[in-house]
């Protein structure tokens, strides 16, 4: 049975007999001692025309403790996922084919997500071009990790 705020309450105050109490009869849902935004997930739309790179920048995000709301595989499908879910932060890769990654972050940047551009290309993206597009950053692919991610997106 999962807890919901109610039956926590009734846990609290003694009068709910169904949540399983530790010896020390305190129930076994307690809130966590102290929290920071290091403990609170981002949720990211991922944006990539390659559905296996998706999936595996998916994969590899949520390990590291974020949460993938959508993917999408043109700008198109970029902006209206964008709309719908309202992410935190958004993956782009620099080539889609309907559009370049530059023109959609500038796009998503006024719905006031964070972006990070990634290509295969390295040098894929000048300092200039990076500002202008209102990206937060830049990762090519192969380096690609949570850890920088994260990075880009609290520091950037």
């Amino acid at each position: 049975m999962q807890p919901t705020p109610s039956t926590i309450h009734h846990a609290v105050s003694g009068r709910y007999d169904g949540l399983p109490e530790r010896s020390s009869g305190y129930p076994y849902h307690q809130p966590p001692a102290s929290c920071d935004d290091r403990c609170v997930s981002r949720s990211v739309l991922v944006v990539d025309d390659d559905a296996t790179f998706r999936e595996l920048a998916s994969r590899m995000l949520t390990g590291s403790g974020f949460q993938v709301v959508g993917e999408a595989s043109s700008v198109a499908e970029a902006l209206s996922r964008a709309v719908e879910l309202r992410p935190d932060a958004a993956l782009v890769d620099i080539a889609l084919p309907d559009g370049d990654g530059f023109s959609l972050a500038r796009r998503l940047s006024d719905l006031s997500l964070r972006v990070v551009l990634i290509s295969t290309d390295a040098g894929a993206t000048s300092e200039s071009s990076l500002r202008r597009s209102g990206a937060t950053g830049f990762l090519p692919k192969h380096q690609l990790s949570g850890r920088a991610l994260r990075q880009l997106l609290e520091d950037g």
